[in-house]
């Protein structure tokens, strides 16, 4: 199938562009035998944004592979769209709510700017003239897994992010360049960043404090349940007080609180959801949480303090413990 497969120009997109989803039967025929394109599924999930307009968040040049050490990984031709997460309902209900990678392929330029309704699949719609079928596509979301508790893997976007970029150098200036010209960061957060990575490298040489500082000293880490609900409005609590919750790595009975999540202290949010089971992006399996694990709406890891990762268009939802938040009355 390979040979027959149809894939249109690169459009050199920019955040801020209005595009529009192909139909279902042209993305189809860019797709490999196992859904993808140049190693990145096209997940069922995305088919309901077929022959609608939206506008790019940002181009997704790069991605932090949250599948190794951490650090940043090159992706070709991909933007994310405005809003656009994944909702797991083809795997498993996974409550991640990854953003989506859109290829250039998927896409074309919007007329206007205006959003057009969602577009209607006629009832038995068949396969795409070349290319795969919505079926195969559908079916190629997991593998069997006879070790895996509910005897299947899960594959998508996120598990396959090192078959779908390359590696990608800390120090190669060009990555740093590409946010800039694409409209990802404005020249003040740009500079701010680097002025915050390069005083940070000069305290590791030194031995000295990084920027923003975090460090726990618990051995056993306490929990404050509170029973939170999608749409209450909660504070997160200051850095001085979720420091005093982790132990030394920087963890709360096993959830990390990250050092892009600082930010945030202080600020008011509304809770988005309760999460209780994601894919792990490791091994495909479901893995299903226990204790409290909350996601805060709007609030996203902003790659802008992250060691050897920055810029990061992911916006990756963070994970927060109950003992870290406080309701506002």
């Amino acid at each position: 199938m390979s040979g027959d497969r149809v894939t249109p120009p690169v459009l050199g997109l920019r955040a801020g562009d209005f595009v529009e989803v192909r139909s279902e039967r042209e993305i189809l025929s860019t797709l490999d035998e196992n859904g993808k394109l140049d190693g990145l599924p096209f997940m069922p999930e995305m088919l309901k944004y077929c022959e609608r307009r939206f506008r790019v968040f940002r181009r997704a040049d790069k991605a932090c592979d949250t599948l190794g050490n951490y650090t940043s990984r090159r992706m070709m031709h991909a933007v994310h769209l405005e809003g656009l997460r994944c909702d797991g309902g083809h795997h498993g209900g996974c409550q991640a709510g990854c953003l989506l990678y859109w290829k250039e392929a998927w896409l074309k330029p919007a007329v206007t700017g205006s959003a057009r309704p969602l577009a209607q699949r006629a009832p038995g719609a068949g396969p795409a003239a070349v290319g795969l079928s919505v079926a195969a596509l559908e079916s190629a979301v997991t593998r069997p897994d006879p070790a895996a508790a509910e005897g299947r893997l899960y594959v998508c976007q996120a598990t396959e992010m090192s078959r779908a970029t390359t590696p990608l150098a800390w120090w190669d200036p060009r990555q740093y360049l590409r946010e800039l010209r694409s409209g990802n960061v404005g020249l003040w957060v740009f500079v701010k960043t680097l002025a915050t990575a390069w005083f940070n490298a000069v305290q590791r040489r030194r031995g000295g404090l990084e920027y923003p500082h975090v460090e726990g000293r618990l051995e056993q880490t306490p929990s404050r349940p509170l029973g939170l609900q999608p749409g209450e409005r909660v504070r997160v609590r200051s850095r001085e007080e979720i420091l005093a919750t982790l132990n030394t790595n920087h963890r709360n009975r096993g959830l990390w609180f990250d050092v892009e999540m600082i930010p945030y202290c202080g600020g008011e949010y509304r809770v988005l959801r309760r999460v209780t089971q994601i894919v792990d992006e490791r091994t495909g399996r479901m893995t299903h949480i226990s204790g409290d694990c909350i996601i805060l709406d709007g609030v996203v890891c902003q790659g802008c303090l992250s060691r050897n990762r920055l810029f990061c268009p992911r916006s990756i939802y963070p994970y927060w413990r109950e003992i870290w938040l406080e309701r506002v009355p």
